[in-house]
């Protein structure tokens, strides 16, 4: 009988820093063959597409990147995880591990639970659990970098069938981990570094190995290998959910996106959008922009008042050279912000 699969599970809030941890570990994969599950929020799938620019990624290998956009990944086990996953199985001779990166709202166990059912028991099992901590946003006592975007991704969710405090979620995604990245130390001194990490030892049931890392550059060393089969262990990882069941949510905060043939300045271009964000209730940004003169595609993310830029390719030659944004908010005007962004680009 074939070995299974292993699958490691990557928590963490919004704008913690997962899909950057899974990009670098893709462009540095050192020949594995890896398949990535992304638990996706916004229409035009940006962190599913950024991941599959990596340009070490083989072209034929772009469709081991599955979207999963139906809702929170513990809310939607059934309905959209069991059957990616029975078609991922399907091709287990091609695949030397899993990557899943759940949304910032996911409760960890009820997705591993589903690594019991028959229909996966048998291809996969959780190798471990990896929990990416935002440093800065712990250290202000927020846990995520900016709180409305989590309310975003919250009330977004027509399936999330938990109203969790976001203390108690990030203790639930501690208390199911196998590994602590402690990302973004960069933001805070060595004191305040020191008192963060003493918190999250504070809330870990179990010794577990707290790693610092920078733009997720760490070795695939440290993230793979642990066989720790978490579905068959789960009793030592405690969660407030434990024994609940259903809990209502709010539905008031959409996304919405832009679509524009033009190129803008990367700095005029996000002061505009730090504008937008303070005139509506803007919580989080991310896509890509075209840029005059430039062959690369720029990715531009934001997060309350944080905004990243970066190059992460070139524009290939059939592909549009558009600047393509999704925006995450409370009661947004699509028409007024398309119409900002239109008049900063004549």
């Amino acid at each position: 009988m074939a070995a299974k699969i292993p699958v490691t599970v990557i928590t963490g809030f919004l704008g913690s820093g997962k899909t950057t941890l899974i990009r670098h570990l893709l462009e540095n994969n050192q020949g594995r063959r890896i398949a990535v599950l992304v638990n996706e929020f916004g229409e035009l799938g940006i962190d599913g597409e950024l991941l599959k620019s990596c340009q070490i990624c083989p072209e034929e290998e772009d469709n081991n990147i599955f979207e999963l956009t139906n809702g929170c990944l513990c809310c939607t086990v059934q309905e959209e995880f069991l059957p990616t996953m029975q078609e991922l199985l399907k091709r287990r001779d091609k695949i030397d591990c899993i990557l899943i990166e759940t949304s910032g709202l996911a409760l960890p166990k009820p997705l591993i639970k589903a690594f019991r059912w028959q229909e996966i028991r048998a291809g996969a099992t959780v190798d471990a659990v990896i929990t990416v901590v935002d440093c800065a946003a712990v250290a202000a006592g927020t846990f995520a970098s900016d709180l409305e975007a989590i309310a975003t991704q919250r009330a977004a969710d027509d399936s999330l069938e938990h109203e969790t405090p976001l203390q108690e979620l990030f203790e639930d995604q501690l208390a199911c981990a196998d590994l602590v990245i402690l990302n973004k130390t960069d933001l805070v001194d060595e004191e305040t570094k020191i008192q963060v990490e003493a918190t999250v030892k504070q809330e870990l049931p179990r010794v577990v190995k707290i790693v610092e890392s920078h733009q997720g550059k760490l070795a695939a060393d440290i993230l793979l290998g642990f066989n720790a089969a978490v579905e068959d262990n789960l009793d030592s990882r405690p969660s407030h959910h434990d024994t609940e069941e259903e809990h209502d949510h709010d539905e008031e905060i959409t996304s919405t996106h832009v679509i524009l043939d033009r190129s803008f300045d990367p700095q005029q271009l996000q002061k505009q959008l730090q504008n937008l964000s303070q005139e509506q209730e803007i919580y989080r940004i991310k896509g890509f922009v075209a840029v005059p003169n430039k062959e690369m595609r720029l990715v531009l993310q934001g997060v309350g008042n944080r905004f990243e830029q970066f190059y992460d390719r070139p524009w290939q030659n059939q592909e549009p050279r558009q600047t393509r944004l999704v925006f995450i908010g409370r009661d947004l005007n699509k028409l007024e912000i398309e119409s900002q962004l239109v008049q900063l680009s004549n």
